[in-house]
């Protein structure tokens, strides 16, 4: 199992119960298909760097999960197919990212605290 970060950016006109909804979908479809998820950001409404189907803003979401590699081109279909994602980003995790990505969740949770 490889690890992995996704990071996709939602329409900003979406509700929070789209919102929700959007994401629990790609953790659901995840699970199904064997991933563990090892942690999930909520970065919120973010401005864009530049308009992205002239939205100026978006909604980021981060998933970071485990998972076998013939699984992702298949996650990233359904990231295609749904019209509410504007941009997404899978990434392949090294040791020395998934040290990173450690660091960061830590550094996270003790500023939330």
């Amino acid at each position: 199992m490889n690890h992995y970060e996704t990071v996709f950016i939602l329409n900003p006109v979406l509700s929070d119960t789209q919102i929700k909804e959007t994401v629990q979908k790609f953790e659901d479809y995840l699970v199904s298909k064997g991933a563990e998820i090892v942690a999930k950001e909520d970065w919120g409404l973010k401005k864009l760097a530049y308009p992205i189907q002239k939205k100026k803003s978006g909604f980021y979401h981060l998933i970071d999960f485990k998972i076998a590699g013939e699984e992702i081109a298949a996650f990233e279909l359904e990231f295609r197919r749904d019209d509410s994602v504007m941009r997404y980003l899978t990434v392949k995790l090294d040791k020395h990212a998934e040290a990173w990505a450690e660091k960061r969740r830590e550094r996270v949770k003790s500023t939330k605290k």
